[in-house]
Parts: C-alpha cells; sequence; structure tokens
C-alpha cells in the first residue's frame, strides 16, 4: 500500500513539473509564429485587455459564473427544472382536490408565462425564458408530443371499436359534428375581430370548427380509470366514444391543416390524397407484417433495448413523412402507435418505458411553452372577456349538450347520458396540441390563442365536479326510491 502511493506521488510530481514546464515555454510563444519561429506581425494587432484596476478577483470570478449562467446549455436546463418542479407540485395539488394532475400541468405552464410571472416579475421571466431559447424548448416539447401522440395510438384498440360501435359512432359524430357546425358558424361573428389580418376566412373557421370538436381520450380515460368506471358499461361506452371521436377528429384536423397549408386545390387533393395512401399502408401492410414480426420475436428472445430503438425510429420516420407531406409530425406518430400489434405484452413494454419518460420530462415542456404563448392580459376588456365566455359556452353546449343528447337517443338512462356528456366534454391535453398547431400555422392569433387555452381549461376543470355531481344526484333517487314504493 505505501509502495503504491509512493510511486503515485512520485508519477505526480515528476509530471506535474513537466505540464508547469511546458505551460512556462508555451507562454512565450506568440500566435502567427511559423517554424523555425519567425514572427509575423499582422497589420492590425489586438492585444487582451487586462482586469481593470477596480475589479477584484472575487468580482471577476461572479461575473464569469453568470457568463456561464446565461448559457444557452445553462439557460435550458434551469428551465427543465423550474417546469418539471412546478409541473409535479401543481399537479399534486389538483390530485388533491379531486382534479387530474394534467389540469395542475396545464395551470403551471401558463402560471410561468407573462399571464403571472410575467407581471409580477417581467425581469425573472425574461431571465428564466429569453427568446433565443424558445427555439431549443419547442423543439423539445415537440419530441414529446410525438411521443405522446404514439402512446395515445397503442392505447387506442380498434377490436373493442368495433364490439361499442352501435353506441359510439353516433355519439361521437354528433359530437363532433354539431360543435363543428356551431364553431364555424361563430367564426362568422368574430372573424374581424379576432382573425390575424393575413389570414383566410376558411381556414380560421375550420380551425375554430375543429378546436370546439376535441375530446382528450387519454384524460377522459384516466378520469375513468381513477373512478373504478373502466369495466362499467358506462366507463366502457365512454372511452369507445372518445376513441371514436379522437380518430375522426385527427383525421379532419388534418385536412384542414393540408387545405390551409396548401397554397390551392391541387396542393390540398396531393396532401390528403398521399395521407390517405399512407393511412392504407399502415393498416393494411405494416399492422399485419409487424403482428408476425412480433410473434417470431417473441418467441425467438424477450423484449429489450432493440425493440425500443427499432420502435422509435419507426415512430419517428412515420412522423416525418407526415411533416413532409403538409400535415403534422404528430398524425405520423399516432398512426404508428395505431399500427402497432395488438400484443398486450408489446403495448405495455412500450408504455412503461415512453409514457413515463414523455409524461414526466417532455410534456411539461410543451404545457409550460404553451403557458408562454398564453397572454391573458391580452383580454384586456370586457368585449374581449364576453367572447372568451362564449366560446366556453359554445363549447360545452355543442360537447356536452349533444353528446347526452345522442347518447339518451341511444337508449341510456338520463343519468348515464349526462355522464357520457361530461366526460366527451373534457378537452385536455388534446385540444393544446390543437391549439399551438394552429399558432405555429399563424391561424390563430394571441388573443384568440388565449381564449382558447382557457376554454380548454374550464372544460377539462368541470369534468370531476360535474361527475360527482351526477353520482351525488344518483345516489339520493337510490335512496328515495325504496321510500317512495313503501308509501305508495
Amino acid at each position: 500500500m505505501r509502495k503504491n502511493l509512493l510511486v503515485y506521488g512520485v508519477l505526480i510530481i515528476i509530471f506535474g513539473v513537466g505540464i508547469s514546464f511546458i505551460l512556462e515555454v508555451g507562454s512565450r510563444l506568440h500566435p502567427g509564429q511559423t517554424f523555425p519561429y519567425k514572427r509575423i506581425v499582422p497589420s492590425q494587432e489586438t492585444t487582451p485587455t487586462p482586469l481593470q484596476q477596480s475589479e477584484t478577483p472575487a468580482s471577476h470570478l461572479f461575473k464569469g459564473l453568470l457568463d456561464n449562467l446565461h448559457h444557452p446549455l445553462s439557460i435550458l436546463l434551469l428551465q427543465i427544472i423550474v417546469i418539471i418542479a412546478a409541473a409535479r407540485l401543481f399537479g399534486a395539488l389538483f390530485q388533491k382536490i379531486g382534479q387530474p394532475a394534467v389540469i395542475g400541468e396545464m395551470i403551471a405552464g401558463i402560471l410561468l408565462g407573462p399571464s403571472l410571472l410575467g407581471m409580477l416579475s417581467p425581469g425573472m421571466e425574461a431571465f428564466l425564458f429569453p427568446e433565443a431559447s424558445m427555439g431549443a424548448l419547442r423543439l423539445l416539447s415537440q419530441i414529446g408530443v410525438i411521443l405522446f401522440m404514439f402512446v395515445v395510438g397503442i392505447e387506442l384498440n380498434l377490436q373493442y371499436l368495433r364490439q361499442k360501435a352501435h353506441a359510439a359512432v353516433l355519439v361521437s359524430h354528433v359530437s363532433i359534428v354539431v360543435p363543428f357546425f356551431l364553431g364555424v358558424a361563430f367564426s362568422l361573428l368574430v372573424y374581424n375581430f379576432l382573425a390575424a389580418p393575413h389570414v383566410s376566412f376558411i381556414a380560421f373557421a375550420l380551425f375554430i370548427g375543429i378546436a370546439m370538436s376535441i375530446t382528450a381520450f387519454p384524460v377522459l380515460a384516466r378520469i375513468i380509470e381513477e373512478r373504478g368506471l373502466a369495466k362499467s358499461y358506462l366507463g366502457s361506452t365512454a372511452i369507445a366514444c372518445a376513441a371514436v371521436d379522437d380518430v375522426t377528429a385527427w383525421c379532419l384536423l388534418a385536412v384542414v391543416v393540408a387545405i390551409a397549408k396548401a397554397s390551392g386545390l391541387s396542393g390540398a387533393v396531393l396532401t390528403i390524397s398521399l395521407s390517405l395512401g399512407f393511412i392504407g399502408i399502415m393498416l393494411l401492410f405494416v399492422k399485419p407484417s409487424a403482428g408476425r414480426l412480433m410473434d417470431t420475436k417473441a418467441q425467438n428472445a424477450p423484449l429489450g433495448k432493440g425493440v425500443v430503438a427499432s420502435v422509435l425510429i419507426f415512430v419517428f420516420a412515420a412522423a416525418l413523412f407526415t411533416e413532409v407531406i403538409g400535415i403534422h409530425a404528430l398524425f405520423g406518430a399516432f398512426l404508428a402507435g395505431v399500427a402497432m400489434p395488438q400484443h398486450a405484452s408489446l403495448r405495455l413494454f412500450l408504455r412503461e418505458r415512453l409514457e413515463t419518460f414523455s409524461a414526466v420530462f417532455l410534456l411539461p415542456l410543451f404545457f409550460a411553452f404553451t403557458g408562454l404563448r398564453t397572454q391573458i392580459g391580452l383580454l384586456n376588456d370586457w368585449q374581449s372577456w364576453l367572447l372568451g365566455a362564449g366560446i366556453i359556452a359554445i363549447a360545452i353546449a355543442g360537447k356536452l349538450g349533444v353528446s347526452a343528447l345522442a347518447a339518451r337517443w341511444t337508449g341510456m338512462s338520463w343519468h348515464d347520458a349526462l355522464s357520457i356528456g361530461v366526460l366527451m366534454n373534457t378537452r385536455g391535453l388534446m385540444e393544446l396540441i390543437v391549439l399551438n398547431l394552429g399558432y405555429d400555422m399563424g391561424i390563430l392569433s394571441p388573443r384568440v390563442f388565449a381564449m382558447m387555452v382557457l376554454m380548454a381549461l374550464v372544460t377539462t376543470f368541470m369534468t370531476g365536479p360535474l361527475l360527482a355531481l351526477l353520482e351525488f344526484v344518483k345516489r339520493r333517487e337510490a335512496v328515495r326510491a325504496p321510500a317512495t314504493s313503501l308509501a305508495a
């Protein structure tokens, strides 16, 4: 032991002296010298300025630390720390009051933006979220949305939809058509006040219509699971309705995006044709082939890192294709999830490895990025708040009211029909994805974007309390029924 320490000490001394000697000799050299060290003097040579006389070594060190803190990587790491901490804190708080954690995470993102932090401390917001850092934050958040949409596609069971088609198709399609119509009609009234100058009425109206039609399938599924309704008739029907709604709404959104992005009718037709061809290839060829490949893989070796790598390549390739042809990358990711084989082990394996990472790390970045875009301060007069209230009222009437009536038409009780309407009215994260897409395309102005984000928050927040109220009414009616029969 002593021998090793002695050798170690001697090596440190020898190489330390050698390094010091080399640095001393090298400090006498000057840039621009050539062999054999003939000095080449530039026409204009600048020499480094020494530390100012008033600047102490401590202040110089502190200035260096501040410069390092303003480095883009340091800013990004600081943003991630603040965003994830705020998302977890608000998510836990909202879970304690019976709300899904996603609502708290959405509100945390808004509070970190100009609506609160920017109003209370503009300097802090400018330091945490400088304009130059928004590009990196946006790209990370988009990766999170792509992985999230892939997981949503994985959870979509097409066979299950066929079993519930009799009620799901009617309720979901009525809950899309009517809100879409109401949104387009409302656009006719507010286009002159809310639309950006360069946006056509068709693009604006179609996007408002599709934004009114969205249901947050993942949030709805979690609410049903948390309330123990997953195996009930109500829960299974609601999940089927939301799934059909999601598929239909995203297909319509793809068409709307293609029309809005295309320079003319021929461009829109080409984009839609490529999209339909891609959907056909994914469902008719890729999905069966992936199922056979999965059967062979399961017999030979357990699932591992190679499967994750292959799936990620597949997801991002599908997302890249739909991005290139003129619709958003998230459509390709969603379709890649739908094309995954129906093997329960594979779906569970992928969800465990992708959903946790995207939900805990990447999606809070998306919420924060959305919050930084949401400027509640733009609603600075009673007309703006009245328009915002009108958007919320139309969204609730078109989704909750119409879904409840359609469910009642299929033979459900009023309690189950109203519960279906409340669940279908949940917008959540899916609405934010649609709104950010419209904002990125320049269709939604900052003002109408803020109104629509508030609508997404209100319609999602009201789901839990309304379901609790309906359960309370049902229990009271169950208690009164025996008493009424005895009195008779």
